[in-house]
């Protein structure tokens, strides 16, 4: 039987008590997210600054929807993927032009009273991102189109994701959201603010994780600084479309610019395979393609 002192004094007692409800295999207790202490890069280690984001917003489209709230939180890191500081976030609330949906309140927990009178100064939120090398998000496809649209300084900075970039299954994890990150790592927070998942993310990424034993950071920018190739299935059969959609294609049908088309992202050793399957496949004859070299330049904005 475990004997639990109902008035633990310290954190000591706190750490032992939760160690010796680990050690019974029973149990398995969360820790609540804490600060992590900044650290010095060693002589000789090149650094450069990170900036992780997040949004929230009245809805999913960007052409329709506002963004009400922005976290931005600066991070030093070096290039083999290590963190060493995270610096002071920048919060801040918007009210939209209309009134926020319940359904976004219920999941936010911001409402219109939060956000009456309050802007966010799209020159504050250019000068606090300038100083990035690296724009991060959890879901950057996501956040980048919303950012885009109303800071034009997101539009020349490389993007990383940190939902989509890193191999979560490969490392043991269950699922790629945030919350069910934090919990496969032993911890929790108050989630769906924006300063809050930033904080959680930026742990994830500094973490050095059982599987690979390479931090989440060192993995997100080997995929960063890689390029990949979109390649589109512009006017393929009406009645392949199941076999394009099984094989990973998705519709655009946002009625940009670019082809209302299937397409897919592949790296540089697929690329001439995707090719050929197409021809083979789905046009039965040789056939010029559109394909287009992405980088986390364009990675995740709408001008790819």
């Amino acid at each position: 039987m475990i004997h639990v002192d109902p008035n633990p004094q310290d954190a000591a007692d706190l750490d032992a008590l939760a160690a010796k409800l680990e050690a019974t295999g029973t149990y398995r207790v969360l820790r609540k997210l804490a600060p992590r202490p900044a650290t010095e890069a060693p002589a000789g280690v090149k650094v450069r600054q990170g900036l992780f984001v997040d949004t929230e917003t009245t809805g999913l489209d960007p052409a329709r929807d506002e963004i009400i709230e922005l976290a931005m939180v600066p991070f030093t890191y070096g290039l083999d993927g290590e963190i060493y500081a995270i610096g002071d976030p920048f919060q801040q609330l918007r009210e939209p032009s209309k009134p926020i949906p319940a359904e976004i309140t219920a999941i936010t927990g911001i409402d219109d009273a939060m956000v009456a009178g309050k802007r966010i100064d799209p020159d504050d939120v250019a000068h606090a991102a300038a100083p990035a090398s690296l724009v991060v998000a959890h879901n950057a496809a996501f956040d980048r189109r919303f950012l885009e649209r109303f800071c034009e300084t997101f539009n020349t900075k490389p993007w990383a994701c940190s939902m989509s970039e890193i191999d979560w299954a490969a490392e043991g994890y269950e699922g790629s959201k945030l919350a069910y990150l934090a919990a496969g790592a032993g911890f929790f927070y108050e989630r769906h603010r924006a300063t809050h998942d930033c904080m959680a993310a930026i742990e994830l990424l500094s973490r050095v994780h059982p599987r690979s034993g390479r931090t989440g950071l060192a993995q997100l920018l080997e995929r960063a600084r890689t390029p990949s190739y979109r390649i589109w299935a512009e006017n393929s059969p009406f009645d392949l479309k199941d076999i394009l959609k099984a094989r990973g294609y998705r519709w655009n049908g946002e009625g940009t610019a670019l082809p209302r088309a299937w397409y897919i992202d592949v790296g540089e050793a697929n690329r001439e395979s995707e090719l050929a399957f197409l021809r083979t496949e789905i046009y039965h004859g040789e056939i010029e393609l559109l394909v287009r070299r992405v980088d986390a330049y364009d990675r995740f904005s709408d001008r790819v």
